[in-house]
């Protein structure tokens, strides 16, 4: 098949760009009722709520990947989040089910910044640099390959909530450690079990070269130089303007921002930790929250007895995530109705088998 033939088998039919959303949105429900456990929907928490309203379950990537996989009556993983997330899913779940990503244009600017190529040559340049000290742990944010090679290498996945549990895990294993993709989680992470700065180093693979402010012999963490396009536009200059306008407001950010950013702010964790505190805080406080904005507006529009407010009041929901929108959906729901899959995601068995491996040693360790 040729790339435009690709292109056109993927996009999306020109009629659904014209449905009314009311018409859609009964179609969503009528496909739902009329498949009942063959079809599950799992929407992460960034999502649109035009989607969200839809999905079976809610949560962050790996949640959202074990439940699909414990849903064993599901034949058919609509799974509304971009495609590491997905390709998680495929890994997790059995060969009987088929994960469907609504739009294959829904990536992830984070994951892509660290493809299997590059990986593996700067590993070569860091096992010639250090020699056999470095174990590599990669955040559930990244792709299949990038978890296959962690895995073949004895390490493990993280996410944003176990990231300083298996920081810790992975210190009693190697002397040195690689945090792939994101660093500012590894870089915060690190930091708050007393890694010093100046024990960091960066990994540019575009130059393949470190940046490093210490004794590179000194270095314990080399960090990929990978970001999270959203969480990167919460500034210092951000967190002084809520302190200026808002003083009684708390700041909580997700730790895929910058050190500066996380440590102005009040406090710092994963999604589920950020929808938890400000559930669980008194009526009346106010909370500048760091993270992508269609959580932000949906803890506003749930948290009615607090304030909740973007950290950044001129950001924007993820370009990626958005990508999944109700004509997405219903065109993946009527092509599995009609028995005509799309966008099916599928992870070859030899690159699942060491993606299994990373994380597996992630679940063992809780």
């Amino acid at each position: 098949m040729s790339l435009l033939e690709m292109a056109q088998k993927t996009l999306l039919p020109e009629h659904y760009k014209t449905m009314a959303v009311e018409e859609m949105e009964v179609r969503v429900r009528e496909i739902k009722e009329k498949m009942g456990d063959r079809l599950f929907i799992p929407g992460h928490h960034y999502q649109k709520d035009e989607v969200i309203q839809f999905a079976d379950a809610v949560g962050d990537s790996l949640q959202l990947a074990q439940v699909s996989a414990k849903n064993t009556a599901a034949e058919f993983v609509v799974f509304c989040g971009v495609h590491f997330m997905a390709e998680t899913a495929d890994i997790l779940t059995s060969d009987k089910q088929k994960v469907i990503l609504p739009d294959m244009r829904a990536g992830c600017s984070l994951a892509d910044m660290a493809n299997i190529e590059q990986t593996e040559r700067g590993w070569k340049v860091m096992q010639e640099q250090f020699g056999d000290t470095i174990i590599p742990l990669t955040y559930i944010n990244s792709t299949a390959a990038i978890k296959d090679f962690v895995g073949r290498q004895g390490g493990a996945t993280v996410t944003s909530s176990n990231a300083r549990r298996m920081l810790e895990w992975a210190f009693t294993q190697k002397e040195r450690v690689l945090f792939l993709p994101d660093q500012h989680l590894g870089r915060n992470t690190a930091y708050d079990l007393g890694v010093p700065l100046v024990a960091m180093a960066v990994w540019d693979s575009v130059r393949e070269q470190f940046e490093c402010d210490g004794d590179l012999a000194d270095v314990k963490i080399i960090l990929w130089k990978g970001h999270c396009s959203v969480h990167a536009l919460f500034t210092v200059e951000n967190v002084e303007q809520v302190r200026k306008n808002h003083p009684d407001a708390k700041i909580i950010v997700h730790p895929e921002c910058s050190r500066e950013v996380v440590a102005l702010a009040d406090d710092a964790g994963s999604t589920k930790y950020i929808i938890e505190t400000i559930k669980a805080s008194e009526p009346g406080t106010k909370w500048a929250v760091g993270t992508e904005m269609n959580l932000v507006n949906r803890l506003t529009q749930q948290f009615t007895d607090k304030e909740v407010f973007s950290l950044n009041p001129y950001m924007c929901a993820c370009m990626t995530m958005n990508r999944i929108d109700l004509p997405h959906l219903l065109w993946a729901l009527e092509t599995v109705e009609q028995g005509k899959i799309i966008n099916q995601i599928t992870v070859e068995e030899e690159i699942a088998e060491g993606a299994r491996l990373a994380l597996d040693r992630m679940l063992a360790r809780g």
